[in-house]
This record gives C-alpha cells, structure tokens and sequence, in this order.
C-alpha cells in the first residue's frame, strides 16, 4: 500500500492505528511527518498485553517533546472498547496459554479477524470526523504468517471500506515491506535517534505484557515471538548504525 514521501498530504488528517507497540508508534511518526493533522486510535479488545495501551500517553508525550511541529499536529486519542472479540477467540493473545503452532500452520497468537474489525471500525471512526487516511503498522515481511496481514488483504479492505461507506479511503502501511530491522531504521530516518530512544524505552510490543526486564531493545520477555523479532531486528539494526 501507499508509503508518500514527506509533505504528500500538507493539508489533510490522518487516522493512525495506535497500538502504543514499535510498529504503530513507527507509523505514527511517518504520519506525522506527512499530514498536517494526525489522530489515533487504539483498541482494548482483552488482549494479555493490554499494558500497550498504557504506553501511549508517554509515547504520544515523547513525540511532543521531540519536535514542535509534530506535537502541533496531534490531535484527538481515541480507544475503542471491543472485548467481543476476546470472547469469541482462543488465542494465545486472549487466554492465559502457552504460545504454540496451531495445526493449521499458523502460530495461536493469531486473533482471527482482528485486522478486519480494526480497519472496519477506523474506518467508521473516520467517516464520521471526516477523514479518509487511515494507517496501520501491517507487514508482509515480519509478520508470523497472519493471512490479515497481508498486503492483498489490506487492498482488498480499502476497496470494501470505500464502496460501503461511499468515500474514497486510504489505507497506508508503511511497513508492509520492512523487516523489524528496516523499521528500526525508519524510525531513525524519521525522528533520529531520540525516536528510537522513545521506542525503546515507552513502547511495548511483548505477547506476555512483560515490563519487568529491560533489554537493549526495549521491555519484554525476551522470549515470545514478538521480542524475538524485535530482539533480532535491533541486532541488525544496531550493527549498520553507529
């Protein structure tokens, strides 16, 4: 999907999926290098590691501090309650299990429809303030295999978003194609050092919700796959970057 250079949208807002993890804080720093108004949203849906949620007001507190002009450009926060889909669910993202493969080749930390009620409600979101970018920190490369994921997915939502809602959204996933170590990266390219300092330090990404131990890559576990990747992405990264 779409990835603009600074500056495409001088004049317009954009909706940021805001999970408070490194892939949407990411996103949310691309946005706001593009967008002359930028929103987020999160969603409490029962997820074990509900403690990203938490995260965010530091996190949206550090890109204030970080620049004048992005904290001029943030505007509301909004959280959408849906322990729905918790209840319909057993994953390991929305029980107290052991992370495992499933028989159908996919890991059980994989919520099935999770993407597709997140956009479908962006977008609801979205249509009623009048906006029609919307931004996600899916990706194609690192990703566990989720189907919802995918960029054909993701093609595939923003064309049945716009025909049942009769307007022309937008879905941007500027990491579709990054591996942990090219997001790394971008956060650099975006907020230099101060960025992935904020990252490391405020944002959780960690299955378990683990907060206990800090690593050079930030909180976690260390050992789910969400910070192994995250682990192995800093490790890459850190090896080109001084």
């Amino acid at each position: 999907m779409s990835t603009q250079s600074n500056d495409q949208f001088p004049t317009e807002t954009a909706l940021v999926l805001f999970s408070g993890g490194q892939d949407s804080a990411t996103c949310l720093a691309w946005a706001l290098q593009r967008f002359a108004r930028v929103e987020t949203l999160g969603f409490n849906y029962g997820q074990r590691h509900a403690i990203e949620l938490e995260c965010r007001g530091d996190l949206l507190d550090g890109m204030k501090s970080l620049r004048a002009d992005w904290a001029a450009k943030l505007g509301d926060s909004h959280t959408l309650e849906i322990p729905t889909l918790a209840e319909i669910s057993d994953t390991a993202l929305t029980r107290d299990v052991a992370i495992e493969m499933g028989k159908d080749g996919l890991p059980n930390t994989f919520v099935p429809g999770r993407n597709l009620v997140f956009l479908t409600f962006a977008g609801a979101l979205a249509y009623r303030r009048g906006i029609t970018h919307i931004i996600g920190g899916m990706c194609e490369t690192d990703y566990s295999g989720y189907p919802d994921c995918r960029d054909e997915t993701i093609k595939a939502l923003q064309a049945a978003l716009s025909l049942g809602m009769d307007k022309q959204f937008q879905l941007h996933t500027p990491l579709m194609w990054l591996d942990k170590a090219g997001t790394w990266k971008l956060a650099h390219e975006l907020g230099g050092a101060g960025l992935v300092d904020l990252i490391r330090e405020h944002s959780h990404t960690c299955y378990l919700g683990e907060r206990g131990a800090r690593h050079d890559w930030g909180y976690g576990c260390g050992e789910c796959p969400a910070c192994a990747l995250r682990a192995k992405g800093w490790r890459e990264y850190a090896a080109t970057t001084p």
